[in-house]
C-alpha cells in the first residue's frame, strides 16, 4: 500500500504497478489456509441449524466430519479467494495513487484520510463483482453437510399431496448436491441463472464497503503508531500486529452484514426461503431476535486477527522482495 513510509523507499514510481496484484495474490494464499477452518465454523455458524455456540459448532464438525470438515470447499477459495485479494490489494493500492496523482499532480504522495477512505470504499464497490460468486460457491461447499429444511421437501413418497409437513428439519446423511466447485457453479447457473451466482450481493455490498474502510484505514493508523520514527520499512511483527487488529475491528463491524449474506447465499434453490435482502432480515430478526445479527461476531474476531495478519504480512514482505531489484 501506499503510505507515508514508502516515500523514503521509492524515488521513481508511476501510477499503475503489477507488483501489487502479485503480493496480494501471495498474501492472500497464505490468508485463506490459515482462516479457512474458522470460517467454515462461521458459517455454520450464521447458516447452519443446531450449533448451540462456537465450540460446539467445532466440536459437532469434528466429531461427525473428522479435521477434513473445517477445511470443506477450501480447493476453491484458495483458487479464486487468492485472485480476489490480488485484485482488491492491486487495485486498492493503485487507486490510491491515481487519487494522489489527480489531487496533487504526483502519484507518490501520501493519501490524507480521506483519500484513503475513498479508494477504500472503491475497493469494496468493485471486490462484490468478482466476491459475491466466490463467496456464494464457498458457502454452498461448506453447507453440504447441513440439515434440509423439511418445510421446502415435497415428500411425495411418503405423504399425499394434501398432507402437511411439519415445519422441523430432516437429517439426510451423506446427502451431496454438489460434487465441486465446477459442479456447483454449473448447477446454480443451470437452477438461477447468472443472477443466482450473485444473489446475496446486495448484503456483500452492505458489509465490504464500510468494511473496507475500517480494515485499510486501522491498518494504516496502526502501521503508523507501531513505526514513529516513519522507517520505510517496518518490523514484520509491526506489520502482523497492525494487519491481526484492522482485521479483527472489520470483520466485528461488518458481521451483522455478513450474516445476511451468508443466509441469502446458502439458501439454495430447493430449499429457497428468502425473497430479497430485505426479506432475510425481518424473517431472521422475527425468528430469532437482534443477537442473531450478531452470530459468529467472536468467530470473525478471532479469524480475522490471524487472517489479516498474514494476508498484510505476506503482501507486505512480498512487496519488498520484488522493490528490491
Amino acid at each position: 500500500m501506499t503510505t507515508k513510509r514508502e516515500l523514503a523507499a521509492a524515488s521513481k514510481r508511476t501510477c499503475f504497478r503489477l507488483d501489487d496484484f502479485i503480493a496480494g495474490w501471495i498474501g492472500g494464499a497464505s490468508s485463506v489456509v490459515v482462516g479457512h477452518p474458522l470460517d467454515t465454523v462461521k458459517t455454520r455458524l450464521q447458516a447452519g441449524k443446531g450449533y448451540k455456540n462456537t465450540l460446539h459448532c467445532v466440536l459437532t464438525i469434528y466429531r461427525k466430519e473428522t479435521v477434513a470438515g473445517f477445511f470443506k470447499g477450501m480447493s476453491f477459495p484458495l483458487a479464486s479467494i487468492t485472485v480476489y485479494n490480488s485484485m482488491v490489494f492491486g487495485f486498492f493500492s493503485n487507486t490510491q495513487r491515481l487519487i494522489s496523482k489527480c489531487r496533487y499532480g504526483d502519484g507518490r504522495h501520501p493519501c490524507g484520510m480521506l483519500d484513503l477512505t475513498m479508494a477504500s470504499m472503491l475497493t469494496g464497490l468493485v471486490s462484490v463483482g468478482m466476491g459475491a460468486p466466490v463467496d456464494l460457491v464457498k458457502i454452498r461447499l461448506q453447507m453440504q453437510t447441513q440439515p434440509v429444511l423439511a418445510e421446502n421437501l415435497h415428500l411425495a413418497s411418503n405423504t399425499s399431496s394434501s398432507a402437511s409437513i411439519p415445519l422441523h428439519t430432516v437429517d439426510i446423511p451423506g446427502q451431496r448436491t454438489y460434487r465441486g466447485p465446477i459442479h456447483c457453479i454449473s448447477n446454480i447457473l443451470q437452477t438461477e441463472g447468472i443472477q443466482g451466482l450473485y444473489r446475496g450481493g446486495g448484503a456483500m455490498l452492505m458489509r465490504d464497503v464500510p468494511g473496507y474502510v475500517l480494515y485499510f484505514i486501522p491498518y494504516t493508523i496502526f502501521c503508523d503508531l507501531l513505526n514513529p520514527d516513519g522507517k520505510a520499512n517496518p518490523h514484520p511483527g509491526s506489520i502482523w500486529l497492525a494487519g491481526g487488529l484492522a482485521g479483527s475491528i472489520s470483520w466485528v463491524t461488518a458481521t451483522p452484514a455478513d450474516v445476511v449474506k451468508s443466509r441469502m447465499q446458502a439458501d439454495a434453490q430447493l430449499q429457497r426461503k428468502y425473497k430479497g435482502m430485505l426479506h432475510c432480515i425481518i424473517h431472521s430478526y422475527r425468528s430469532e431476535g437482534l443477537q442473531v445479527f450478531f452470530r459468529g461476531a467472536s468467530v470473525n474476531a478471532i479469524r480475522g486477527f490471524p487472517m489479516s495478519a498474514t494476508m498484510f504480512l505476506g503482501y507486505e514482505l512480498s512487496l519488498k522482495f520484488f522493490r528490491s531489484f
